[in-house]
């Protein structure tokens, strides 16, 4: 066993990722033995339902071209765990994420036992992987941390730093039965992240979400900038393995703007990224550099949110999770895509909407996808696929369509067999449902180590 593989062990061991502990007190307490690693550099923080990984990345990538070392933490990872915590753009290597664990591990076993006193329940995976990457951030050090809610807001791990710049990504339904059953509740679990000096920068919103968050900057009289309103995007053409934007931002225009990644959502987390680092790098005063925004953007990868992880036929990993998540991939490869057909494999954890899921694929792809495979990851949380096949029927999808099987290199061999059927040179596959499914399907197809 390597040393990662130990450290990994020794987080795996605690409560996993979907075990919300709702408390702040033992992420502060941390924060406090540690000598406060939160406050080490400023804070750009992003949350919402959908695009926050890319919408991350995007910012990371921006400041990188203004020559300002970043570090970011975002959730969950593909295929290692290091990937969750990146220097200027690069999961942190392996000796460093072992080395400041083992220095740390210490003081996280003090606040579990002062835990254990009160009869609660000890450190998180996610509240340590979280406290590792505030040490690690305040070693290195980096000049801004671009941080990632997990879930929610006012309560994650995350929230420990006070934020320079909070971002808000589109926010829709999910994680119900933790963060409340309508977007306005939503709204103010995750509004949590927005703090007195802070900026608010969020892209359109239900109308009950958006009263939340201005009803909150009104509170703690911070300036806000949002989609349409103070920014937006003037114009969208497909590009080749992309798209080109012009964006209207809160201080100036930014024409040709080649960004490397499919569909409309996408277009929409670059307005809003750029916004972010407008507000920034000058209050959302000053103009950024076009030349800077343009080398940003063109360096902006966002692995498996709809990523060609094979051609011939082409096979495409999507880490869409919700409905609305569903929708917008759904778009973007009609739109960017000629598929003469696409066949879907899909896997779902069990905390999601999944007959929802799957009818919203049948909605979106309509006569352009005839066959569907049921499969899972290895994920303890993983819909079995057998249980999958019964939600699909039930969500419209013809018996005859479907395929189910439990094993990975089965699905790959029957989908790659669909989309080539009567030497059909246009078809496509889509992989799709779950993160956990993404991540091992590329590490199936590319090769490579998972921790």
């Amino acid at each position: 066993m390597s040393d990662l593989e130990r450290v990994y062990a020794q987080l795996l061991a605690r409560a996993p990722e979907n075990k919300i502990e709702p408390r702040m007190d033992p992420m502060f307490r941390a924060m406090e033995i540690l000598g406060e690693p939160q406050k080490a550099a400023p804070v750009i923080h992003i949350t919402g339902t959908n695009g926050k990984t890319s919408t991350a990345r995007m910012i990371e990538s921006l400041l990188q071209a203004h020559d300002i070392r970043t570090g970011r933490y975002s959730s969950p990872h593909l295929l290692k765990i290091t990937e969750r915590i990146s220097i200027d753009g690069e999961p942190v290597d392996d000796e460093t994420f072992v080395r400041v664990w083992d220095e740390i591990a210490p003081f996280l076993d003090l606040v579990d036992a002062e835990l254990a006193e009160r009869s609660e329940n000890r450190l998180t995976y996610f509240e340590a992987v979280t406290i590792l990457a505030f040490a690690i951030f305040a070693e290195v050090p980096v000049e801004v941390v671009v941080l990632e809610v997990g879930l929610g807001g006012i309560t994650d791990a995350t929230n420990v730093a006070d934020a320079q710049v909070s971002v808000f990504t589109p926010i829709s339904l999910d994680h119900t039965d933790l963060l409340g059953d309508t977007t306005e509740l939503i709204a103010e679990e995750k509004v949590g992240i927005l703090k007195p000096g802070g900026y608010l920068v969020s892209a359109r919103q239900p109308e009950d979400a958006a009263e939340v968050l201005v009803s909150k900057v009104r509170e703690l009289e911070v300036p806000m900038a949002f989609e349409t309103r103070d920014f937006k995007l003037i114009d969208r053409t497909m590009g080749v393995g992309g798209q080109v934007l012009s964006i209207e931002g809160q201080a100036g225009r930014y024409d040709e703007i080649y960004l490397p990644l499919y569909g409309a959502h996408q277009a929409q987390n670059a307005v809003v990224a750029l916004a972010a680092v407008e507000a920034f790098l000058g209050g959302g005063e000053r103009e950024l550099n076009v030349e800077l925004v343009r080398d940003g953007f063109a360096a902006t990868t966002s692995p498996g949110r709809l990523e060609l992880v094979r051609s011939a036929p082409s096979i495409l990993v999507d880490a869409g999770h919700n409905p609305d998540g569903i929708k917008a991939s759904a778009e973007a490869i009609k739109e960017s895509f000629g598929f003469s057909r696409l066949v879907l494999m899909v896997g779902i954890l069990q905390e999601k909407d999944a007959e929802a899921m799957l009818y919203t694929m049948r909605e979106e792809y309509g006569d352009l996808v005839d066959d569907l495979c049921l499969t899972q990851s290895s994920s303890p949380r993983a819909i079995p696929a057998g249980e999958l096949s019964t939600m699909a029927i039930e969500a419209g999808w013809p018996e005859e369509d479907l395929h189910v099987t439990e094993n990975l290199e089965d699905a790959v061999e029957w989908c790659v067999g669909r989309a080539e059927s009567g030497d059909d040179l246009a078809g496509g596959v889509l992989v799709t449902g779950s993160i956990t499914l993404v991540g091992e399907i590329s590490l199936l197809l590319k090769g490579g180590q998972s921790s």
